[in-house]
């Protein structure tokens, strides 16, 4: 449900033209008053308040006008609501929490940050553009297992990508026991299609399926996979606390990219290698392209009209005018 508000008319607002050339006139013209040959003398007697009430009549007579005119442009609140009839894509995200992901070989901006914080930012910007699709997460180290099921409430999928931890679910990667996972959640849907997205930056070396297994059990199933290897090619820095504080030491990462081609050519599906931020960035690109269906929305529109919260305060201003002329403001023919 989306809310707003608009106004329903509002070429009525070129009637401010008028209105403002009617203030601009009524304000020049000199206020009403009485002849008298000895006016000097009677200017002892005026004061600064008086000059204001003199313009009175005119300021709450243009404020009635301006109200009118906003009062006839039909202000209105709006809610939306959408109805998706076309089923989307389903798509399982997998994505690798052990602890080579502290690598820090990838930044946002001109800050160097680690693997994951570069994939949070990435895999949260894509999510953002698959409205009609539902999406879910896998996580994945040591074990795996599933970190939001399938769902379109993006925002409940951005709070859990936002609090992913390095070895959240273990040190090491059991690449074969995440796809088995995507694999159970994803068997017995209806979807038109459905996707698996892999990230990772190590070699399968924990777990109790092999990713041969994995992918091949995907692929009779349907499932099509999309596999990422995240990293450069020569050694990563990785945070090491020593006596004088946190320092970045080159290490080897061992990335199975020929296990992950094997992966997404049984698939139906593609690898790809992520170097650094754009690259990841491009790739996931790549990959909401890939997967986009139409997807069939009916929107209803629902209008409130809030006029009257215009409407009753000119009235109320006109009858203050009106009361006031008669009472206080009264002029001698």
């Amino acid at each position: 449900m989306e809310t707003g508000f608009r106004f329903a008319h509002p070429m009525v607002f070129l009637l401010f033209l008028p209105v403002a050339a009617w203030i601009g006139w009524s304000m020049a013209r000199r206020p009403v008053a009485a002849g008298f040959s000895q006016a000097r003398l009677l200017a002892r007697l005026a004061s600064p308040v008086d000059a204001v009430r003199a313009r009175a009549p005119h300021i709450l007579r243009a404020a009635v006008l301006i109200l009118l005119v906003f009062a006839m442009a039909r202000p209105q609140t709006t809610s939306m609501a959408r109805e998706i009839k076309t089923p989307g894509v389903d798509i399982l995200m997998c994505l690798d929490t052990s602890g080579s992901m502290q690598a820090m070989d990838f930044t946002l901006g001109r800050e160097r940050v680690n693997r994951l914080q570069a994939v949070q930012k990435v895999v949260s910007d894509f999510i953002k553009k698959r409205e009609s699709d539902r999406v879910g997460l896998v996580v994945f180290g040591t074990q795996a297992y599933t970190q939001a099921p399938l769902t379109l409430d993006k925002g409940l999928l951005l709070r859990l990508v936002e609090g992913l931890q390095i070895g959240m679910a273990g040190e090491n990667t059991a690449i074969g026991d995440a796809l088995a996972v995507a694999g159970k959640r994803m068997k017995d849907l209806k979807a038109k299609e459905k996707v698996v997205i892999l990230l990772t930056d190590g070699r399968h070396n924990a777990g109790d399926v092999s990713p041969q297994e994995a992918g091949t059990a995907l692929a009779a199933l349907g499932i099509r996979v999309y596999t990422i290897g995240m990293g450069g090619t020569g050694p990563a820095p990785f945070p090491v606390k020593t006596l004088f504080g946190t320092r970045l030491v080159n290490q080897e990462v061992d990335l199975d990219e020929k296990t992950l081609e094997d992966i997404a050519r049984t698939g139906n599906g593609t690898y790809f290698r992520a170097t650094d931020t754009r690259k990841l960035e491009e790739i996931y690109a790549e990959i909401d392209g890939l997967t986009k269906t139409e997807a069939t929305v009916k929107e209803f529109f629902h209008y409130n009209e809030k006029y009257m919260l215009f409407l009753i305060p000119a009235f109320f201003l006109l009858f203050i005018e009106l009361l006031f002329r008669a009472l206080l403001w009264r002029c001698v023919p």
